[in-house]
């Protein structure tokens, strides 16, 4: 009968033991604060990189003009070495990606790339008097440009074409 009391003396004290382990996880849980949402994303300026690719390209470079302040642009780069790859970043109100990209390579390289493997589908738009047609299927959805010589235009990102064609709306190549 020995050996069984020690036996529920082990028992118990493992029992005691994960109590004691629960009650200060729990206190930890509710003192020790945490945040549930995403990161604020840092806003960009976009200007002086807008300049140099303005100046640089060898087509007119699509930037938005207008848009509201809670669009934020988050991402900036002009890679001339690379077919004039010309990137823009935003973030629109409902905290979706939507991304500006324009290059003078190859159009289904420039495309596939930019959407990360949108097929085009049978759907056009017409924006400000210009051509979009619609790519679905891929990462982020897209709006191509149709009947621009020289380079590739592409808005993609994750959020709903509705945001897609905002942005659309608002560029201006210069």
């Amino acid at each position: 009968m020995a050996g069984s009391n020690g036996k529920q003396k082990t028992a118990r004290d493992m029992i005691l033991s994960l109590a004691v382990v629960g009650i200060a996880a729990a206190v930890i849980y509710v003192f020790v604060p945490h945040d549930d949402h995403a990161p604020d994303v840092k806003r960009v300026d976009y200007r002086v990189e807008l300049l140099t690719a303005r100046r640089a390209a060898s087509y007119p470079v699509a930037a938005p003009e207008g848009l509201p302040e809670t669009w934020k642009a988050t991402s900036v780069r002009f890679q001339g070495t690379e077919g004039d790859r010309w990137h823009l970043g935003f973030q629109d109100p409902d905290g979706q990606y939507v991304q500006v990209e324009q290059s003078a390579g190859k159009r289904a390289e420039v495309i596939d790339q930019a959407s990360q493997g949108a097929k085009a589908t049978e759907r056009t738009e017409r924006i400000d008097g210009r051509t979009w047609t619609h790519y679905t299927g891929g990462r982020y959805d897209a709006l191509v440009l149709e009947g621009t010589p020289g380079s590739t235009t592409v808005v993609a990102g994750t959020a709903s074409f509705d945001k897609l064609t905002t942005m659309a709306t608002a560029l201006r190549l210069k």
